[in-house]
């Protein structure tokens, strides 16, 4: 699986983490889906109420509300735009996932849900710099690390007709 984050996506994430500053923070992933296993970052929610220092738990109503929403600005075109998968920010550890992340997205994609994979982001500001780690979940499967693209679709359009 491939994962391009544009660059707002980035700047909005990277701002949102270093107001966080040494709390853990996340929310839900929203996405379109640019052709199979590949995906375009759009959006994502924050969680109102911060984690701890070593941990996050996201609250299911605001995020259900942000997923509404989201459904409602894309005509409800769930086979382009859909609900991606999970991120938090790990703001004292390296962006990658904890055994207790492993079991958690395992528990999800694996649950009564019926969710045939999901991906989690962690993200971690540092340096002004925002360093990430993105893995694939999936139903009988282990997890696998995800590609991540960091060129925005703008860039690469630019790129690919040759403007500068």
């Amino acid at each position: 699986m491939n994962l391009l984050v544009p660059r707002d996506v980035r700047v909005r994430l990277y701002d949102t983490v270093r107001a966080a500053g040494r709390l853990e923070i996340g929310g839900v992933l929203m996405a379109e889906q640019l052709a199979p296993g590949r995906f375009s970052l759009v959006d994502f929610t924050v969680d109102a109420e911060k984690g701890g220092a070593a941990h996050f738990v996201r609250s299911v109503d605001h995020h259900r509300e942000a997923l509404a929403a989201f459904f409602d600005r894309t005509g409800s075109d769930f086979e382009r735009f859909n609900y991606l998968g999970e991120w938090h920010s790990h703001p004292n550890h390296p962006p990658v996932p904890s055994t207790e992340d492993l079991r958690s997205m395992q528990r999800l994609v694996g649950g009564e849900r019926d969710i045939p994979f999901a991906l989690l982001l962690i993200v971690r500001a540092r340096w002004r710099r925002l360093l990430l780690s993105a893995t694939l979940f999936q139903q009988g499967a282990t997890p696998a690390p995800v590609v991540v693209e960091m060129d925005s679709r703008e860039e690469q359009e630019t790129a690919r007709l040759g403007r500068s």
